[in-house]
């Protein structure tokens, strides 16, 4: 660690014969070495609320989150994915996925394109691709949505009405057919 010497020796006299001054040499600088800092451990935080077990969702860097020990009453309106951990009383109305976390307690009517299931819904849920109720999730209440997943060890209760979605290549048409060339 330490460089072992310490001391600078004493400049020598160099003589070459030369007459004239005498040329002393000194030692070359030896480089610094700083001391090895400990990898830096991750802290563990004992107040932290307890986590979702709902496993991460692609792009789920920009989904909003409720959090365990949030309550909210109202109604909720997003353009992003979100995450509800906590408590929601009201309304939700998604443009992309829902997922109710193990913690999520959910009173309410939900509309969103994809719905999963891990905590408990209660209410009427409208989905434009699918909804998955998960083992360990319940969900009371009428669906309404073109596709269901409901996992063995999930609760489902009230009515499921399945819509036909449009098909892709027919939209794809008609989108093709409405951009002026």
């Amino acid at each position: 660690m330490w460089n072992k010497r310490d001391e600078v020796p004493p400049a020598r006299p160099i003589n070459n014969n030369r007459p004239g001054p005498v040329e002393t040499s000194r030692p070359e600088p030896q480089p610094v070495v700083a001391p090895r800092e400990a990898p830096a451990r991750a802290v563990e935080i004992p107040h932290e609320p307890a986590r979702s077990q709902a496993p991460a969702v692609a792009g789920s860097a920009s989904a909003a989150a409720i959090g365990a020990s949030m309550i909210i009453i109202g109604e909720i309106y997003s353009r992003e994915e979100l995450l509800v951990d906590g408590e929601v009383d009201g309304k939700l109305e998604l443009q992309h996925r829902l997922t109710v976390g193990v913690n999520g307690k959910v009173r309410a009517t939900i509309k969103a394109r994809e719905v999963v299931v891990f905590g408990n819904v209660q209410g009427d849920v409208e989905v434009s691709d699918k909804i998955t109720i998960k083992k360990g999730g319940s969900l009371v209440g009428d669906i309404r949505t073109a596709g269901i997943v409901i996992d063995d060890g999930a609760y489902f209760k009230g009515s499921i009405d399945i819509v036909k979605s449009p098909p892709i290549v027919a939209a794809a048409k008609a989108e093709s057919q409405q951009v002026p060339a």
